[in-house]
């Protein structure tokens, strides 16, 4: 499975750029199951309110993770590591990381540099 993060969410549903497609594209050809979670649908919606747009259909169409205790237990681990070694990972994107590797999952993102500090973190 892949999980998308945000960013990937933001390009194909809202920019709808070549790089959107590309994307897109590139997902399809995977063959790969693909969800988001929880957090990235709060900040889809949120970004969406926010702005006055209108609501993205197809995002709330696609399977949701959502985050639960183990992530919780993960993402406080993976955060406090991170600071420890002087390579501090916010909040939110440790929670990401934490809900694909609970789950054995890819995760998509444009932000590849974000996930560096977490080396068993599979980006697609």
């Amino acid at each position: 499975m892949i999980i998308l993060d945000t960013d990937i969410l933001i390009e194909i549903f809202d920019k709808k750029s070549q790089k959107g497609d590309q994307t897109l594209e590139r997902i399809e050809q995977s063959g790969e199951d693909i969800a988001i979670t929880s957090l990235s649908l709060h900040e889809i919606l949120y970004g969406v309110s926010k702005f006055g747009k209108k609501r993205i259909a197809a995002v709330e169409k696609l399977e949701t993770i959502d985050f639960c205790k183990e992530d919780a237990i993960l993402s406080a681990h993976l955060e406090l590591d991170a600071e420890q070694k002087g390579r501090p990972l916010s909040r939110i994107d440790a929670m990401i990381a934490a809900i694909a590797l609970n789950r054995k999952s890819k995760l998509y993102t444009f932000n590849q540099k974000h996930f560096h500090s977490i080396p068993k973190v599979s980006l697609f």
